[in-house]
């Protein structure tokens, strides 16, 4: 089998890559993408949605080629908090209906596949009503402490329930998403950090509810609540733009925060965060113009060491080579290539920054209408796999990459 394997992947260096999918080898014909991945020290991820349990195929697909996936919104505290079990919870605290994320976790343990949680605390899209009196709609915010409280709870909770129930499977958490702002007005100026007050007219309710220090309190509860469990649960700040000058440079000084923040007994910093996710929406938002640059190559390669300077693990989170010209797909093909180049070449050293990279782009989406979501965020021609599943010209480059 590993001859038939190596002899393959050499037809596939002196070929030129096969354009169309009806040509195409299955995906099974080629040695599974998270062993090579492996070799290289960083972890394959998929992203997961509730309605994609029922889609075998692709199930078969992410159980062949990943080992891991994140749920795209059902591990979400948006998801998870149950506003009728919160407004008869006993001692006041937060309660989570956790049925659609056990199923998605079950799954994963049951073929051995990690899953990256995300995310536990997130400005977007928040439930409102968390932050008030009887987790009611329409009745006053509840003060600083009873929000701290909650908070702590919340995340306690959610930490506790996915390691006791399914141990080991949730190797790590996003713990804060998005927490650092882009443009003048969306923070305060003189803030290193960034911190988002923010977010297109939306006021950031961790921010006005728990306080300036949400992002550094919420990494210090979900580490209290990891090591109460005795669990190596890495902890990461996840963003996009991340491997951008300005952004990164925020983010920065957001790790440094969250890093003294806390005290050891003996009075040194505590660690309490060990990596940034960094976003990997590649090109354009909504067009074409942006996309497909080599120099963005070269930021991410400069991010990574930048964070791992910070005695930070790096991992790729949400990853979308993005194209919206399926002419450009031999383009699209030769850059994803040279991208996992610049993931192997990362960890070619002693030290492995590159720990995960999760495709969030994984399949093509060419019939998806214009002003959706998906079509601006991952674009039609990102995948590495067609709609139908047949192999892509960018999945043989990467296969390439990794197997020369």
């Amino acid at each position: 089998m590993m001859k038939k394997i190596l002899t393959f992947a050499m037809a596939l260096c002196m070929a030129p890559l096969c354009a169309l999918a009806e040509d195409a080898p299955a995906y099974d014909s080629f040695q599974p993408l998270k062993e090579l991945t492996q070799q290289h020290s960083f972890l394959l991820g998929a992203p997961l949605s509730f309605n994609q349990m029922n889609d075998t195929k692709y199930l078969d697909l992410v159980k062949y080629h990943f080992g891991s996936v994140t749920t795209t919104n059902e591990m979400k505290a948006y998801s998870l908090l149950s506003q009728m079990m919160c407004k008869i919870s006993r001692d006041g605290m937060p309660q989570m209906n956790y049925y659609y994320a056990d199923k998605m976790v079950q799954w994963a343990q049951d073929n051995g596949l990690k899953v990256r949680g995300h995310v536990l605390v997130w400005d977007a899209y928040m439930n409102d009503w968390f932050f008030r009196e009887g987790y009611q709609n329409n009745t006053p915010y509840v003060d600083q402490e009873t929000m701290r409280l909650r908070l702590e709870s919340y995340i306690t909770q959610v930490v506790t329930h996915f390691e006791t129930k399914f141990p080991g499977v949730v190797y790590c958490w996003d713990v804060v998403n998005e927490a650092v702002g882009d443009n003048a007005g969306e923070y305060v100026a003189g803030d290193p950090r960034h911190l988002r007050t923010i977010r297109s007219g939306v006021s950031n309710l961790f921010r006005d509810h728990v306080g300036e220090d949400y992002v550094e309190l919420s990494f210090l509860y979900a580490r209290n609540a990891a090591e109460a469990l005795g669990a190596d649960i890495k902890l990461y700040y996840n963003d996009y733009n991340a491997f951008f000058e300005e952004k990164s440079n925020a983010i920065c000084a957001l790790v440094e925060s969250i890093n003294s923040y806390a005290t050891n007994e003996d009075g040194s910093p505590r660690k309490l965060i060990d990596g940034v996710g960094m976003q990997g929406y590649i090109g354009g938002y909504g067009v074409q113009e942006g996309c497909l640059r080599e120099s963005d190559l070269e930021r991410i390669r400069t991010a990574i060491g930048k964070y791992a300077a910070l005695d930070c693990d790096v991992q790729i989170t949400e990853m979308a080579l993005r194209n919206f010209d399926l002419t450009q797909a031999d383009k699209h093909a030769e850059l994803y290539g040279k991208l996992f180049k610049v993931f192997m070449e990362v960890n070619a050293g002693e030290e492995k920054p590159l720990t995960g990279v999760a495709i969030w782009g994984l399949t093509d989406h060419p019939n998806i209408p214009r002003d959706n979501y998906t079509y601006r965020m991952n674009s039609p021609y990102a995948g590495l796999i067609t709609e139908t599943y047949a192999i892509k010209p960018s999945f043989e480059s990467v296969y390439k990459a990794l197997t020369e």
